[in-house]
């Protein structure tokens, strides 16, 4: 870490917000890692990325041999030449002065704050009055690369709105880096969006590039507010600071009924024991009523048995087999035609929502804001509830049977275990599309 000066003034309390390092040009700069993916540490504690690349140098010529861009924050490289200068970024939105410095031969500067903000960029000869470039950051027409973690069904569904949104608002050429079996299901809806997988990364030079994601721990550097407040999906409108209310991606819907009789389907598996409906006689109930309500019950999860160590969770009696690894078309050509979708916090409700079905949503560990708006979003108040969206409590993903306040008690998983088949049931008939059995 090299010495620089900090230009003092009224806005000195606010050097906590920025990061001054000098390195040499061919040194990469790390994308954060998400906690919202299991995968960002390897055995030896190493962190590793689960995003694609982003140019080792700045994209952006200013003046003098100096780089600039917006790559993860705003990022300045000096050449080796010599010569000082005094660089200045300010916050136009707000009007803030977030650094001001002079720097060293060869300094890389970066904002410790990665997400969308208005950059002004001013620099100075060392010592000199009247700056020798300016740069407001303006996105119009210029490629911007927004990276969504891989792998992950729930959240890439949940912040595709929020991509959209904002190329609609910067009238951008918007590179949407996503796992390919995911975007494949988005990408015709969205001819405006170039989608790409994260190894292609590298072939391209972005002016400004984002990364979604669920940061853990208090993190405001990757993500202006902690995602507990504001939900899953919202957080993602906040990052790009765009309108954060929720709105369902768009899907394609055309294909042909395939089931004439009425039915409902269901997912019942998750990536984690704090997200099934955890009692144990829970779903034979609702299974059973909707049988005797002449429904065919189809469950669509990936997987009939899922679980660790003794703990596995089967796919529930009576219901139709369609699990299996299937693209996510087949399972939203599924969905699309059925009365009612029923599941947990977890990636199958998420499709079901952009299917345009009622979604009932049975969860407990997180709080309703955590996930999109449904009238038949099913918790009980009476227990303990929305642990994952309490700022006081860490999800730790490597803990298949975390339950924060309550584990190895006889209150472990409450928060659905007390979740009833009969309130599930009395939410089931308040769905317009419900169509019961007649009395005979």
């Amino acid at each position: 870490m090299a010495d620089f000066t900090i230009t003092p003034g009224n806005n000195a309390n606010l050097i906590s917000d920025l990061s001054v390092q000098a390195q040499m040009p061919e040194m990469q700069i790390s994308p954060p890692a998400s906690a919202s993916a299991p995968e960002v540490q390897n055995k030896s504690n190493v962190q590793k990325s689960i995003y694609g690349e982003i140019p080792q140098i700045p994209t952006q010529a200013a003046v003098e041999g100096i780089r600039f861009d917006f790559n993860h924050g705003i990022r300045i490289l000096f050449p080796h030449n010599s010569k000082t200068y005094h660089v200045t970024f300010t916050d136009i939105d707000t009007g803030i002065i977030l650094y001001s410095a002079d720097t060293v031969p060869g300094a890389y500067v970066t904002s410790v704050k990665k997400f969308y903000i208005k950059f002004r960029l001013i620099i100075h000869e060392k010592g000199k009055d009247e700056p020798i470039f300016t740069h407001d950051y303006d996105c119009k027409d210029k490629e911007v690369m927004i990276q969504l973690p891989v792998g992950t069904i729930g959240d890439s569904i949940g912040w595709f709105s929020y991509v959209e949104r904002f190329q609609k608002k910067h009238d951008c050429k918007l590179v949407c880096v996503m796992t390919p079996w995911i975007a494949s299901v988005v990408k015709d809806q969205y001819p405006d969006i170039t989608f790409i997988g994260p190894e292609e990364t590298k072939n391209y030079k972005p002016y400004a590039c984002y990364y979604m994601g669920l940061f853990f721990r208090g993190d405001v550097d990757n993500q202006p507010i902690d995602f507990r407040y504001i939900g899953l999906h919202r957080t993602a409108g906040y990052i790009l600071g765009v309108d954060p209310a929720d709105e369902p991606p768009r899907f394609n819907l055309s294909a042909k009924r395939k089931i004439k009789e009425k039915y409902v389907c269901i997912a019942c598996q998750s990536s984690s024991q704090a997200k099934y409906w955890n009692n144990p006689y829970g779903w034979d109930g609702v299974i059973k009523f909707l049988r005797d309500n002449n429904y065919r019950v189809i469950c669509i999860d990936k997987e009939r048995v899922h679980g660790t160590g003794l703990i596995w969770n089967h796919m529930p009696w009576g219901v139709e087999d369609e699990t299996g690894d299937k693209s996510l078309q087949e399972r939203i050509d599924l969905i699309k035609d059925a009365d009612f979708f029923i599941g947990l916090s977890s990636g199958l409700s998420w499709l079901a929502w952009g299917c345009k079905v009622p979604v009932v949503m049975i969860s407990g560990f997180t709080h309703p804001t955590n996930e999109f708006a449904t009238p038949y979003r099913v918790i009980n108040y009476h227990t303990c509830h929305s642990c994952w969206n309490d700022m006081r409590e860490n999800f730790d993903h490597y803990d298949f049977l975390w339950c924060p306040r309550h584990k190895g008690t006889d209150r472990h998983f409450e928060c659905t275990r007390l979740i009833s088949a009969e309130q599930v049931i009395t939410t089931i008939k308040k769905i317009p599309t419900f169509r019961p059995e007649s009395a005979k």
